[in-house]
């Protein structure tokens, strides 16, 4: 089938609310190309929405796969346990930042992990309150979509919601204080949860001494500080986990994404003694760390060290970053260069200063038009956020660059 007879097909039989960026139905990828239905090939600049760190189907990956389907899909970890879950654990606790004894619990998905970090915090500070920050994105599910800025399409319609959220404007210490002022007693607040660099939010980092200042905060209150490391980690902004460039250690982290490296696998990775808080089987659930993306997971890790890809990052950060700035020299509907290490993006304005999501769509689609991927994102999607594998060639980045440049030419 074809892409249009692929499109007509899903417009009978699948959601409407279930939409996709793009019209082009993917039969293979690798590396950082896409190929259709059609024999089409597209640059990707969008990595499945950052789950593609290591590229697609990574030949370790697929062998680790291929080669656990031959043994079993399921158990349930909570019937017969199996030894990638607990090994993958020991590599994940020993990757995460700081000095403190760590354990993991392993989910499906990034709004899963969240909701059992908050499930997990409040029960062992016996506190309900959960504060979260002006552009944040933690998930779709009821509480994470409550814990989620954007109103639309998040949340829109589909309320009443979770109670006990609190949220901060995002990199402000002050306001942060005073919401513990007006807004609810630190007694009362079980975990701060923030992105270090927010993404769907726009590709915001916080500023410099934020994360120290709001960690000190939350010890000095008896409050968890949790870092949602669903989009930044992973290696995205040159460290293993973009907490560590303000070298904080937080008390819990919730990793998905680029963990399996496309295989549906999250966890939630914290302090040994919090962790280890709530009841036995007051955790898990029936797909919880399966098999398959554990061992792909298992896999994921060993290619980080063996093929020093947080290094790689860097490195292709350091091009965005290079590229990027020179477009806001060049052109003036670029705003701002935003995010951190190969987390990177532009924002896109209009003459007056003002957001341009319409120019953001236009570069969206002249970028497909022409065989390359890219997304949108900010509270008001005007910004062009890139979110490629590492392992992208330096001429197939360069393809993406002038076909991004002749769009901007256009806008």
């Amino acid at each position: 089938m074809n892409n249009k007879e692929l499109q007509e097909l899903r417009s009978s039989y699948v959601s409407n609310a279930h939409t996709s960026s793009t019209s082009a139905y993917v039969e293979s990828a690798s590396g950082a190309i896409v190929r259709d239905v059609e024999g089409n090939e597209y640059i990707d600049f969008a990595g499945g929405i950052g789950v593609m760190n290591i590229g697609h189907c990574h030949p370790k990956v697929v062998k680790a796969v291929q080669e656990q389907a031959g043994k079993f899909f399921h158990t349930c970890f909570m019937v017969h346990p199996y030894s990638s879950a607990v090994l993958l654990a020991e590599k994940l606790c020993k990757a995460v930042p700081g000095t403190s004894d760590k354990k993991a619990i392993f989910l499906s998905t990034g709004a899963e992990a969240v909701e059992n970090a908050v499930k997990i915090a409040r029960y062992h500070t016996k506190r309900t309150g959960i504060i979260v920050f002006d552009n944040a994105y933690h998930g779709r599910t009821l509480l994470t979509m409550s814990m989620t800025a954007k109103v639309k399409p998040y949340k829109y319609g589909f309320g009443p919601f979770a109670p006990e959220i609190y949220r901060a404007p995002f990199g402000d210490i002050d306001a942060f204080k005073k919401l513990l002022v007006t807004g609810v007693a630190p007694e009362d607040v079980a975990a701060v949860i923030a992105e270090p660099v927010q993404g769907e939010g726009g590709f915001i980092a916080a500023p410099e001494g934020y994360f120290q200042e709001l960690a000190a905060i939350c010890k000095e209150h008896g409050i968890l500080f949790v870092a949602d490391e669903i989009q930044s980690g992973m290696g995205r902004t040159g460290k293993m986990f973009a907490i560590e460039h303000w070298d904080v250690e937080p008390d819990l982290m919730t990793v998905a994404k680029s963990l399996a490296a496309g295989m549906p696998l999250s966890a939630v990775v914290g302090k040994a003694e919090i962790m280890d808080a709530v009841h036995g089987a007051g955790l898990g659930g029936t797909y919880s760390g399966n098999p398959l993306a554990c061992a792909a997971g298992l896999a994921v890790m060993e290619i980080f060290e063996e093929e020093e890809m947080v290094a790689k990052a860097k490195i292709l950060g350091d091009k965005l970053l290079e590229r990027f700035s020179s477009w806001q020299q060049k052109f003036d509907c670029v705003g701002e260069v935003r995010g951190l290490g190969a987390m990177l993006g532009i924002a896109l304005t209009n003459e007056d200063g003002t957001p341009a999501p319409e120019k953001a769509k236009a570069l969206v689609d002249h970028c497909f038009k022409n065989n390359l991927v890219i997304l949108a994102c900010g509270i008001y999607g005007n910004v062009i956020r890139v979110l490629t594998p590492f392992v992208i060639s330096d001429d197939t980045l360069e393809k993406g660059f002038s076909i991004m440049e002749e769009g901007l030419k256009t806008l």
